[in-house]
């Protein structure tokens, strides 16, 4: 436990800490400002400036979408740490192995339900060779900033550097 004296009173920063932790868990499981107020018994308008406190990025969703990719793993933590909202990396292997085990109208049905839900974001990031750059900028009406990682078709997993990714993630956090 972790203690500090604060005018005359002393907190509990472990408490404080724990009970805020909650107050963030809540929002994310979609429950309102006013929601979580009522639950703590604090004023709504401290929800928000909680979360304006640790804001890093105001504004829209992001998901990340590339293949084939080498360091796929390197970019997904990279992506976690920055708090992107979807992330969808696939190595050579990992793309053909979808392919080959999955029937038409199953892959048919996975493509769809990918679509839906990167549709939902405002921004898309896709990392890809040219042909399926040009794909993504057709299918979607948003925001698509495309990394072309090659020429199409893309046979070998691909490394991506970091520094580009992270640099785009710069700009959209403005």
């Amino acid at each position: 436990m972790k203690f500090v004296k604060v005018g005359d009173k002393i907190i509990n920063l472990n408490k404080l800490h724990s009970i805020i932790d909650k107050m963030i868990e809540m929002r994310q499981n979609g429950f309102s400002q006013q929601e979580v107020a009522d639950r703590f018994k604090v004023d709504r308008s401290f929800i928000s400036r909680l979360e304006n406190l640790a804001e890093v990025r105001k504004g829209g969703n992001i998901a990340v979408i590339g293949f084939p990719i080498k360091n796929k793993e390197e970019l997904e933590e990279l992506l976690k740490e920055w708090g992107v909202n979807f992330t969808l990396l696939l190595s050579e292997k990992e793309r053909l192995s979808i392919a080959e085990s999955t029937s038409g109208i199953e892959l048919f049905n996975m493509v769809m339900d990918l679509i839906a839900k990167v549709q939902s974001h405002d921004v898309i990031i896709f990392l890809g060779s040219d042909k399926r750059s040009q794909l993504m900028e057709a299918i979607f009406d948003k925001d698509i900033i495309t990394v072309n990682i090659g020429h199409s078709p893309l046979t070998e997993d691909v490394y991506v550097d970091p520094k580009v990714i992270k640099d785009i993630l710069d700009s959209l956090r403005g």
